[in-house]
């Protein structure tokens, strides 16, 4: 275990708190389509994560193109 790196399920659940659902709903596997959180708000939200959490610039389109929990858990590496 590489030190400074967050375990997969504690970054899904970073993903939780931000699009402000129960912890344990999402798994990698999750469309993020299927959510009805995940719009143009939880996009914003997710860049703020993104920059204040992980020090990461990322864009709207990054974002958009990621279509599962895993997508957007890769983009946190």
């Amino acid at each position: 275990k590489i030190l400074g790196k967050m375990e997969i399920q504690e970054k899904i659940n970073k993903i939780e708190e931000m699009l402000e659902i129960d912890e344990n709903t999402l798994t990698p596997e999750t469309e993020l389509n299927s959510l009805d959180e995940w719009d143009s708000i939880a996009i914003l939200s997710a860049i703020v994560m993104f920059d204040e959490e992980f020090g990461k610039t990322v864009k709207g389109t990054d974002l958009k193109a990621c279509k599962t929990v895993a997508d957007l858990v890769n983009l946190m590496d």
